[in-house]
């Protein structure tokens, strides 16, 4: 919090860190490495549809 010197600019990085956070955290440890590569595959091609859109 230290880095930021107003409050509106840490709420900004917090709503947007969370829904990326959100969409990219697959828990590791509860899958095998092939079902985190597929998971991790269509969350990075949603991301970047959802970038170029």
């Amino acid at each position: 919090m230290l880095r930021f010197r107003r409050m509106r600019t840490l709420q900004k990085f917090a709503t947007v860190h969370g829904s990326v956070h959100n969409h990219f955290n697959a828990e590791r440890h509860l899958y095998s490495r092939s079902n985190f590569k597929l998971n991790r595959a269509a969350a990075l091609a949603e991301w970047r549809g959802l970038c170029t859109a």
